[in-house]
């Protein structure tokens, strides 16, 4: 189906084809028609599938051929994500497909300046995109309403979950005019029990379409499977970045802890590499993410959660240093490669606590993952060894006392010391 097919404004046509896009795919296709008429829509896909686009188009469409109803400077429309990145993105989108509609598009997220975004909210803004946790803030300050938003779309979801955004989330939903009143689209990875309770309650009757996790797997990405000690896959790292053709590599653990010490070691060997975290402050994180565009990063170091909403064409490698315990995360790392049409490479390490996840995901992706022998010369053993990782510190508990206390003088030869007071002699009978 063509994006030309459909009952889409000319403003909006205009600006879907200077962004090059001429036919729809699968989520659009099934997605689409069924917004464009007006209904509710709660969709399955990952990232990369084409979402974005989806509903973007159906919002643009709606607020065009609608007149303003409510004030000057109350959004008609909002859309919620739960990263900075994925907000970042979906504006720069809203912007590219929206060139031509004339519409006042407003992101809102965490780790930028206040005082700023709430002057350009208060100002007004057509559509909003954002972050719960500022926008509640600026919300309770009464900066701006949601009474007069006539479309609502969440992306997403189910990382709203995960990341514990749930609550702020109803806050938000419990502030719009009626589901009936207004539009809303809803998109998940999975269409889950918790997703769908959250659909069914904030959402009119909602129609379910989903693109299968076969079709959301990236036909263009080479797979491959090692099985290595947990102490093999720093040294098979080093062999493999030494590889040509490795100039943007995505490398995805499973903790920020692993990620940072992972960091370190690169960087002592001479790999310069970045760690996008929640930690890190929110300029430096976009100043990795635009090296990282540009090539002046060969190396990205990434959670699942923190990598959410990255949106990177060009990356030639995605390497899982940790096989994931979610098999959805799975295909969305591996899909963070091969994107606009290129090739790319997924390569996965299996230790002795990866091993058990392979079964899974090979079983949700409907198909065997290859797997190679490391031959011995793919290993750098001779590599720079960094500062040890550090220990976390025990916690101990004196009698009454906090954690953290090394007890009361009453306790001595109790937890926290380093060894036993000696006993005190038993006074002898007269």
């Amino acid at each position: 189906m063509k994006f030309s097919e459909l009952q889409i404004p000319a403003e909006v046509l205009k600006g879907i084809e200077e962004t090059g896009f001429t036919d729809c795919t699968p989520i659009q296709e099934k997605a689409l028609p069924l917004a464009l008429a007006g209904r509710d829509v709660a969709g399955q896909a990952q990232t990369g599938t084409g979402k974005t686009a989806a509903f973007l188009v159906s919002l643009f469409t709606r607020l065009l051929n609608q007149k303003k109803s409510g004030g000057e400077h109350h959004p008609r429309a909002l859309i919620l994500a739960p990263t900075r990145e994925l907000v970042v993105q979906i504006e720069k989108d809203a912007q590219l497909l929206g060139k031509y509609a004339g519409f006042n598009i407003q992101a809102i997220y965490g780790g930028v300046d206040y005082m700023k975004q709430r002057d350009a909210l208060k100002a007004g803004a057509d559509i909003v995109i954002g972050t719960p946790g500022r926008l509640i803030d600026y919300l309770k300050q009464k900066v701006y309403s949601l009474k007069d938003v006539e479309a609502l779309v969440i992306d997403e979801a189910d990382r709203m979950f995960d990341m514990g955004f749930i609550a702020d989330l109803r806050f938000i939903l419990r502030k719009l005019p009626n589901y009936d009143k207004r539009q809303n689209m809803l998109f998940s990875a999975t269409l889950n029990p918790r997703v769908m309770e959250l659909a069914y309650e904030f959402m009119n009757m909602p129609e379910k379409v989903s693109v299968t996790p076969e079709q959301m797997t990236a036909e263009r990405v080479e797979q491959v499977l090692y099985h290595v000690s947990r102490k093999e896959k720093f040294p098979l790292l080093l062999g493999l970045l030494k590889m040509k053709g490795m100039d943007r590599t995505m490398i995805f653990v499973n903790t920020k802890r692993e990620a940072e010490y992972l960091q370190d070691r690169l960087n002592v060997n001479e790999y310069p590499a970045k760690v996008i975290s929640g930690d890190v402050e929110q300029r430096k994180r976009m100043k990795i993410l635009a090296d990282f565009k540009d090539g002046t990063l060969p190396i990205m170091i990434a959670t699942d959660v923190a990598s959410r909403g990255i949106h990177i064409d060009g990356v030639s490698h995605v390497i899982n240093y940790d096989l994931p315990q979610d098999c959805e995360d799975y295909v969305h790392r591996i899909g963070r490669t091969a994107r606009a049409g290129a090739e790319g490479m997924a390569i996965s390490f299996a230790d002795e606590d990866g091993a058990f996840y392979i079964e899974a995901i090979e079983a949700y992706i409907k198909q065997k993952i290859p797997t190679e022998w490391a031959e011995d010369e793919m290993f750098v053993k001779d590599y720079k060894r960094s500062k040890p990782r550090p220990r976390t510190e025990l916690k101990t508990f004196g009698r009454g006392g906090k954690p953290g206390d090394k007890g009361r003088p009453a306790d001595k030869g109790r937890v926290g010391d380093k060894r036993p007071a000696p006993r005190a002699a038993r006074p002898k009978k007269p």
